[in-house]
């Protein structure tokens, strides 16, 4: 299928964004990797294409401090290969998985978190670390926690008068691990489950926080607080130690309906693996 009519607009500021966006019929083009197909399939058929590509402002990728701010219109790729995002060791993990090199070439981070599908890595890696996203809207500007800005599936808290205009990343401290795993069925392909984890432990070794957060097992990211269960697995724990306490915990968050390639139950065995092993890597990684 082809594209319903559209006008196109191209501005050279956020304020010009926004300007067109202003009569909340009109939709951001960035990369254009997820919104293009939805175009041609007439899933969606906005008045107007705001295209972001000329705003300056919006290709800034930068450490400053302790986050990295990553612009609306900064290529997954410029990302994945970008000195910034060294101190960021999630972005390093999950961007391989985020389909294929020749969309990551043309699709931007932030659009990957404005498309908000339950199944992407970046929403998930936003989520599990905090990251905060900066929308630009009529009554200014506000920054929104990445766990508060995934309402539903393809499902965000901006309003069709805002724009993403970046996410800034917090960097990794000292005494802090991480893991990231996926099984699809194809490299590239939509993920049937996905964990992201992230564990911090004090001077002495013992775990003093850790998170999780799976994807493509719910509606949006779902991030819990796992330091209690990590802790209750002993000292040392390995990956069979977790089993059971991720199996509980599949149980309550993995709420995914079954299809043809997976049901519920095959969903929720590959989360509780994927949880135990990366939870475990995480700790490693953080004591080294």
């Amino acid at each position: 299928m082809k594209a319903a009519p559209f006008a196109y607009v191209r501005p050279g500021t956020v304020d010009g964004v926004l300007a067109e966006l202003a009569g909340g019929d009109g939709k951001v083009l960035a990369g254009g990797q997820s919104l293009v197909p939805v175009l041609a399939m007439r899933l969606g058929r906005p008045a107007t294409l705001v295209d972001i590509n000329a705003v300056e402002e919006l290709h800034r990728f930068d450490r400053r401090g302790d986050v990295v701010r990553i612009g609306a219109a900064v290529r997954q790729r410029t990302v994945e290969h970008g000195e910034p995002a060294r101190a960021v060791p999630l972005i390093g993990m999950a961007m391989p998985f985020v389909g294929h090199r020749e969309l990551r070439s043309r699709g931007t981070v932030c659009g990957s978190l404005a498309h908000a599908d339950p199944a992407a890595e970046l929403p998930a890696v936003a989520a599990c670390l905090d990251a905060t996203v900066e929308v630009a809207g009529p009554g200014g500007r506000r920054r929104v926690p990445a766990g508060e800005f995934f309402t539903g599936a393809m499902t965000t808290g901006t309003g069709p008068d805002e724009a993403v205009v970046g996410i800034e990343f917090p960097v990794a401290a000292p005494g802090e691990g991480f893991g990231f795993a996926e099984i699809a069925r194809r490299h590239g392909d939509f993920a049937l489950a996905g964990v992201v984890t992230r564990v911090r432990v004090g001077g002495d070794g013992a775990v003093a926080g850790a998170r999780l957060t799976g994807f493509a097992v719910s509606d949006r990211p779902v991030t819990h607080d796992v330091t209690d269960l990590l802790r209750a697995a002993g000292d040392r724990p390995i990956e069979q130690d977790l089993r059971p306490a991720t199996a509980e915990l599949a149980a309550r968050i993995v709420d995914t309906g079954g299809d043809t390639h997976g049901s519920t139950a095959y969903r929720r065995r590959l989360f509780a693996v994927l949880a135990a092993r990366e939870l475990a890597r995480a700790l490693t990684r953080a004591r080294a």
